[in-house]
């Protein structure tokens, strides 16, 4: 039996799944699912679990400016580029098990399995847990891997507020303390020779088509966008409807004009209001102040620049009486992947003998910052009817292994290279 058979053969389906079951355990919720905010108590718990397990093997950790965590195995030329796997640990408020976890514990389980069948590879691999993935807490989201990759300035992160105005600097000095691990180097970012992301498909495609692998050939760009309306606040008794400067109208008149001019008749493009704020928010007054989040995506930038056109002229022309902006808080370019690292995931699931598809990404993940740095691609699994940023999330222990042992061989193949 060749090392790759071997390697992909040590993958145990029940650690994995004791590894989830364990982790979600750490900010768990009523409903089965986990809140676990970045750079949280959970969180440092979290990072004290993975750190606990990598030092019981062997591995060396340690962490960067940023706070991303590292596990590595070494390589026999130590010195060389390592190749790099993982995800996130923190979740939405209302997260699921499997969202960014499955990628933290997917890589964890190549290294074991890599360390329990001996095999030895040229260059080291590490597993990585990125910092603040999900962006519920500090904006913007995918935070860690776009410091590491130059993609977002360091000194700008660390001032970055949460909504209660908990500073990240400090959130990050109080995680770093509570679970300690080395400091690499005092700027965040080294070079990598490859990187393999596995994850959880987010969405029905895989299921629906009964099959196992999602081989990722893309992630779709993504913007975000704040929209103010300015009104004026009256009382709700005395002041007619015509004379009203009511900027909620006006949120719901340009709200609803957006949704329309966003529709497609494919259904690709993606957008969302995930966020509103009605000022001051007493139900005898008339709102003075509406503020509200956009989140647009779509494969193209072209599609996502006509139709950021189209949000910018609606603002302008549906907010009278009121005065309305629009602002955009965040562009990431849509990413293809690296033909080779897709072709090695792709013959990975053939080898195997896994059901497999090519793919886009439609949620954006880490790897779109990585992709800059060195070869990337992607793992995607099935989860159930497709939910994910939700607590009823799910995958089963057959498929999570299966992606896994994919995984192993995409990254075994890239280390030996």
């Amino acid at each position: 039996m060749n090392d790759i058979d071997r390697a992909a053969r040590a993958v145990r389906e029940d650690r994995l799944w004791q590894r989830h079951l364990d982790m979600a355990k750490l900010g768990g919720t009523a409903k089965g699912g986990v809140n676990r905010q970045a750079l949280s108590p959970e969180d440092a718990a979290a990072r004290n679990q993975l750190m606990g397990w990598a030092k019981a093997r062997g591995f060396s950790v340690f962490t960067d400016a940023i706070g991303n965590l590292f596990v590595r195995r070494p390589g026999s030329d130590d010195g060389a580029r390592p190749i790099l796997s993982g995800s996130h640990m923190d979740s939405q408020p209302t997260g699921g098990r499997f969202d960014g976890m499955y990628g933290v514990l997917a890589a964890f389980e190549a290294l074991e399995a890599l360390e329990d069948a001996g095999v030895r590879t040229r260059r080291p691999i590490e597993a990585v847990a990125w910092t603040n993935e999900e962006g519920s807490r500090f904006q913007p989201g995918a935070m860690g891997s776009a410091v590491f990759a130059g993609h977002y300035p360091l000194a700008s992160a660390l001032t970055v507020a949460d909504w209660k105005g908990v500073v990240l600097r400090d959130a990050l000095s109080q995680t770093l303390a509570a679970a300690p691990a080395t400091r690499r180097s005092e700027a965040p970012g080294f070079a990598l020779d490859g990187y393999v992301e596995a994850h959880i498909e987010q969405g029905p495609r895989l299921e629906n088509a009964r099959t196992t692998i999602g081989v990722v050939t893309s992630i779709q760009g993504s913007r975000r966008f704040m929209v103010e309306i300015l009104g004026e606040e009256a009382h709700a008794g005395t002041t007619p409807r015509a004379a009203r400067k009511d900027a909620f109208v006006a949120a719901v008149a340009i709200a609803g004009a957006m949704q329309a001019a966003t529709r497609d008749a494919d259904d690709t493009l993606r957008f969302t209001i995930g966020r509103v704020d009605v000022q001051p928010g007493s139900p005898n007054t008339v709102p003075g102040r509406v503020s509200f989040s956009i989140d647009m995506r779509h494969p193209a930038t072209d599609v996502l620049d006509a139709h950021e056109a189209k949000l910018r002229a609606i603002v302008a022309a549906e907010a009278a009486p009121c005065t309305a902006s629009i602002e955009r808080t965040m562009a990431v370019a849509p990413t293809v992947f690296d033909p080779d690292v897709v072709g090695l995931v792709r013959d990975a699931a053939r080898r195997q003998g896994f059901s497999h598809m090519d793919m886009p990404s439609g949620a954006g993940h880490d790897a779109m910052h990585i992709a800059g740095l060195c070869p990337t691609g992607m793992v995607f699994v099935p989860c159930e009817r497709g939910v994910s940023h939700n607590e009823i999330e799910n995958a089963t222990p057959a498929d999570l292994a299966a992606g896994t042992r994919v995984l192993v061989e995409a990254l075994l193949r890239l280390a030996n290279r």
